[in-house]
């Protein structure tokens, strides 16, 4: 096993105290106790309710009900002239404001020459308090691979067979693929507990089951806060236009979903889209995940800041590392240019936010995919958006009319009505310089006003809103001009 030969590794390496945070106890002390057992080494474990007790092989040691107050167990440590291995389990709350706890758990560090006693700390989360760090190590056990995931997938099945009179779970292997795929990065008991409720509640492992063990996975990593889990995920059928970004994802699927398989073919890290607001970036970015089938997580910039000193970068941090939790997957920063623009009335926060984000950027190793949005790219500073930062900058236009006809389809069909009752053509000539959001909604507003005059809504009724609204591109069209001539040759466009 893995876990037991690097384990062992760190053992002979004389490292006095080993801090495994993990909620797999029981899979933590049996590696342990393998581990015991093939050195030959007294192993003991202790916890707050049971004292201390012996794990596989090792010298006979009297019990004593005084053994179960920490600092009693630590001075027996102390004194043990046994070279042994004691895993301490729970010991975080006795680390807090302990200042004798800290002190003899140094003694016991200090002492490892002679005494050779090795400590392991395991708990759900446990802090080092600065005095024992010079002393101690992290440990993290692996977490199952993508054959060990199957197996697990295969033993759930199997139990809801022999529970089903030999019934047989149903699945394709592509489903099935996918599903390991977002299986990737929880410990091998919540990969179980996941798969189970995927397969006991039909039988079946189904496309309609991704989606809810990415958000069961979501939850179980506790990721609420500046970092929120999409669960309905756009489809590019959804998408009107936008062929060339279509086309752009759809030939780096494969690099991005299978790894770095041709040496020639780096996965893609990531791109940006700007344009025109209303435009469809949002959707865009949503429908990038339900293209490629995996979880979409929305990192919100407004809540990233906090008022303390370091905690906003903090915050960002620990985004960033939730998200390779979740990989592979699509990080979407919405409005990125609030949270990153260049401001000198923040006393830095946002500089070393961006530095936060160029640094994980340069290192991930993760399938990770961001994609970040922007309404206002001028307001970005010049190293994010760099070749070598993004994979692509994507400029999204004003529709062209052809597209405002799909939009239109698009619009009219997500509201159970007949398209071909509707001319489209008329209405897209009518819409020139409208955005699909503002197509949208005239459709909408048509709606009400039929319905208020009790009538079924045609296009005589859209064509009316048509004609109440001023689009953006007439009420700011200083500005649209200058951005539109701003990104012809800087951009792509993803029309």
């Amino acid at each position: 096993m893995p876990d037991v030969h690097d384990l062992g590794i760190m053992i002979e390496s004389r490292i006095p105290i080993i801090v495994i945070q993990s909620i797999e106890e029981v899979r933590v002390l049996d590696t342990i106790t393998r581990l015991g057992v093939k050195r030959g080494a007294s192993l003991f474990k202790w916890t707050a309710t049971d004292g201390l007790n012996r794990l596989g092989f090792g010298f006979d040691l009297v019990q004593e009900d005084t053994l179960k107050e920490p600092a009693k167990i630590l001075e027996h440590i102390k004194r043990s002239p046994t070279s042994s291995i004691f895993v301490l389990c729970d010991f975080h709350p006795y680390l807090e404001r302990q200042p004798v706890n800290v002190r003899l758990l140094k003694d016991i560090a200090i002492g490892h020459r002679s005494n050779g006693h090795t400590l392991i700390l395991l708990s759900h989360e446990l802090k080092i308090p600065p005095e024992l760090r010079s002393y101690s190590a992290n440990f993290r056990m692996k977490l199952p691979d993508p054959d060990q995931l199957i197996n697990i997938i295969r033993d759930e099945a199997a139990r809801w067979s022999q529970q089903n009179n030999g019934e047989k779970v149903k699945t394709d292997n592509k489903t099935l693929q996918q599903i390991v795929r977002n299986l990737s990065g929880v410990s091998f008991e919540e990969a179980r507990r996941l798969a189970r409720g995927a397969i006991f509640d039909d039988g079946a492992i189904t496309p309609s089951d991704v989606p809810e063990v990415n958000k069961a996975k979501f939850e179980l990593m506790d990721m609420e806060g500046v970092l929120s889990f999409e669960y309905d995920t756009a489809k590019f059928s959804d998408v009107g236009g936008l062929n060339a970004l279509k086309l752009w994802l759809k030939q780096r699927r494969s690099a991005f979903i299978d790894g770095k398989k041709d040496n020639q073919l780096d996965p893609p890290k990531g791109i940006l889209l700007t344009g025109i607001q209303g435009g469809g970036k949002s959707l865009a970015a949503k429908a990038v995940a339900g293209m490629w089938g995996i979880p979409l997580l929305r990192l919100d910039m407004g809540a990233l800041y906090n008022k303390f000193f370091g905690e906003t970068e903090r915050n960002l941090r620990e985004s960033l590392r939730l998200a390779e939790l979740m990989a592979p997957c699509v990080l979407w920063i919405d409005e990125i240019e609030k949270g990153l623009g260049q401001s000198d009335s923040d006393q830095g926060v946002s500089k070393r936010v961006l530095g936060t984000l160029l640094t994980w950027m340069s290192e991930n190793q993760h399938p990770v995919f961001m994609v970040a949005t922007a309404n206002n790219i001028h307001a970005l500073p010049p190293e994010l958006i760099r070749k070598g930062r993004m994979d692509e900058i994507f400029f999204v236009d004003l529709p062209r009319t052809d597209v405002r006809k799909l939009i239109f389809r698009i619009h009219l069909e997500k509201r159970c009505l007949d398209s071909e009752q509707f001319d489209s053509q008329t209405l897209a000539d009518a819409t020139e310089g409208f955005t699909g959001a503002e197509i949208e909604q005239a459709i909408v507003s048509a709606l009400y006003s039929a319905s208020a005059q009790g009538e079924t809504i045609g296009t005589e009724h859209i064509l009316a809103e048509i004609s109440r609204t001023q689009p953006l591109s007439v009420v700011m069209a200083e500005d649209i001009l200058a951005l539109r001539a701003w990104a012809s040759g800087r951009c792509v466009p993803a029309n």
